[in-house]
């Protein structure tokens, strides 16, 4: 595509101000014209209270609907929803996008998001045209439009002023397999004549930026890749500062940007090696990210810092027990100017074995442990020799948690299945400092176990649980437990079905009951000409409590009628 047949996809993209689905060019003629689809439902909710006030109205009702209009693929989707809480109503038009699709290329007009490089554009939204075209193992794609609308001051609504910020970019390379090989430019820059007025504390400054990334990678005897990603981005705080004097490789590149006073430059790297054997695979990596990186392209960015990772998985007695390990440290503060300096170590291990296709077992352990060595200044100016308050401000936090799971299937036939299912976790999160456990931290412990029993020729299913929750904390020791059964019925070839739970859960503090919740549901749903749902749900939640303070026990009733039809 020439630079002028884009150029005018870009003129009339500044056009648009819509948002939908992707269009098929190539359906025109062999698909229908028009279709139409969407749903409408209708809920009532009946509620009363025993023994306290209603914490909700005793009648609510609800009335919600989509429709979805398309032509040739090109979708308008609406939905609204009414009720006797709030009505609203939901269009997409104020943003819209175009985004037609004609065998290699792809368009993107009015509003749309694009993604050219991690250290570049990611994902921002514009509302302008784009344009994507993979011919084959080459491929372009390129941006234009606005990614920021000016927003004045306004001292009585106390909104945050900005301006009005425009950008454009592209990305052009290669793709073979896993070979690739991209480069990406992306250039952003705020309207300064875009606001009357400005805050008179310099809070707000027109910003121009301009980001370049570079992406990499490489296969090697279809067993070890490479990968690269590498990103340079330099921030104008100021853009009505004077020219800066310093030669740096983004002055010379046509005017595209222009350094000035104000002007700061960010590098970002990412590297990656993998290798995958028969069984195994191994890889590492290390990402370093400068203190205050940023590009006009992404909405956030995690800066200042740098993560070295390994991981690896294995898997042994012919691919039954698998085993997978992560590990990875992260520090902070790459220039020194922090008070305080962090560092985190992440391990994770996992396993699944699997020794019958009838019983299979899962495990997994993870350790976050995160460092801080706080600086203070007046430590620094007060001390005596270089060997005073070593540690008195090193800081550590250690989570470390645990999961165990089994499944077991004790029958499967064409009449019956049976399987119990038992799962237990653990969670510890501790604290130290200067290598001394503080009095804080929390532990948790969770046990789930369930049994099913199925009914196939009758579409019965049993069901019965059992939940324990502990939670411990510094002076306190929560505990909950209860069990939970329930039953379900398909009738009339599975158009009317059936459903009935009951649990129980108590909870004591220090060993002490506090409270005790029993709830019931019944639901019943039918389905007629597969389009319209009829259901009806009744729920009883009884709950007793020894508190000194407050009702000591109370019922709560809710009825739910509802109707809900598809086309």
């Amino acid at each position: 595509m020439t630079f002028g047949i884009f150029l005018c996809l870009v003129l009339i993209g500044t056009l648009a101000h819509q948002r939908s689905l992707a269009q098929n060019l190539e359906s025109i003629g062999r698909a229908k014209p028009v279709t139409i689809s969407g749903g409408l439902s209708a809920s009532q909710i009946f509620y009363t209270a025993d023994g306290i006030e209603s914490r909700r109205d005793p009648y609510s009702y609800f009335l919600t609907g989509n429709l979805n209009l398309a032509l040739y693929g090109w979708s308008v989707p609406l939905s609204f929803a009414l009720s006797n809480q709030n009505r609203s109503f939901q269009q997409p038009f104020n943003q819209f996008g175009l985004h037609p699709t004609y065998k290699w290329v792809t368009g993107h007009f009015g509003y749309a998001n694009m993604s050219f490089s991690p250290y570049t554009l990611s994902g921002h939204i514009f509302r302008g045209a784009g344009v994507e075209l993979v011919p084959g193992k080459f491929h372009f794609s390129a941006m234009v439009g606005q990614l920021q609308r000016a927003v004045p001051m306004d001292t009585i609504r106390n909104t945050v002023p900005a301006f009005e910020r425009n950008g454009f970019g592209f990305k052009t390379g290669y793709r073979e397999r896993g070979d690739f090989a991209e480069l990406s430019v992306f250039h952003g820059e705020d309207d300064v004549n875009s606001l009357n007025i400005l805050p008179e504390d310099n809070s707000l400054l027109p910003e121009e930026n301009l980001a370049i990334g570079l992406s990499l990678g490489k296969t090697i005897l279809e067993k070890f890749s490479v990968q690269l990603d590498y990103g340079s981005s330099a921030i104008t705080r100021d853009v009505r500062d004077e020219r800066g004097n310093d030669r740096t490789p983004f002055s010379s590149l046509g005017g595209l940007f222009t350094p000035r006073t104000s002007t700061s430059y960010y590098n970002a790297y990412k590297l990656g090696a993998n290798y995958n054997g028969s069984s195994y695979s191994l890889g590492v990596g290390y990402e370093r990210i400068d203190p205050g990186y940023r590009t006009h392209g992404a909405y956030y960015f995690n800066n200042d810092l740098v993560n070295y990772t390994v991981n690896g998985t294995t898997s042994f007695l012919d691919n039954k027990l698998s085993v997978s390990a992560n590990v990875g440290i992260q520090n902070d503060n790459l220039d020194g100017t922090k008070i305080s300096t962090m560092q985190r170590f992440v391990g994770a291990v996992n396993a699944a074995y699997a020794p019958t296709d009838r019983l299979s077992f899962s495990s997994s352990y993870s350790n976050f442990q995160s460092f801080t060595n706080i600086r203070s200044q007046f430590v620094d100016i007060n001390q005596l020799t270089p060997y005073d308050n070593l540690d008195t401000l090193k800081f550590t936090q250690i989570t470390q948690s645990i999961n165990v799971g089994g499944n077991y299937s004790l029958k499967a036939t064409k009449e019956q299945r049976q399987f119990i299912f038992v799962n237990v976790s653990i969670q510890d999160a501790a604290e130290k400092q200067s290598q001394v456990t503080e009095n804080s931290g929390s532990q948790f412990y969770n046990i789930n176990s369930s049994y099913s029993l199925s009914f196939i020729p009758t579409n019965l299913t049993l069901s019965f649980s059992y939940n324990i929750n502990q939670n411990k904390i510094p002076n306190m020791d929560l505990f909950t437990h209860g069990p939970t059964a329930s039953v379900n019925k398909a009738l009339m070839e599975r158009k009317l079905r059936l459903t009935l739970s009951t649990s129980y859960n108590s909870t004591s503090l220090e060993g002490k009951n506090q409270n005790s919740v029993t709830n019931i549901r019944s639901n019943v749903s039918y389905l007629m000409a597969k389009k319209h749902n009829f259901g009806l749900s009744m729920m009883m939640v009884n709950r007793n409590t020894r508190i000194e303070s407050g009702p000591t026990g109370f019922t709560e009733y809710t009825g739910t009628l509802s109707y809900s039809y598809s086309f």
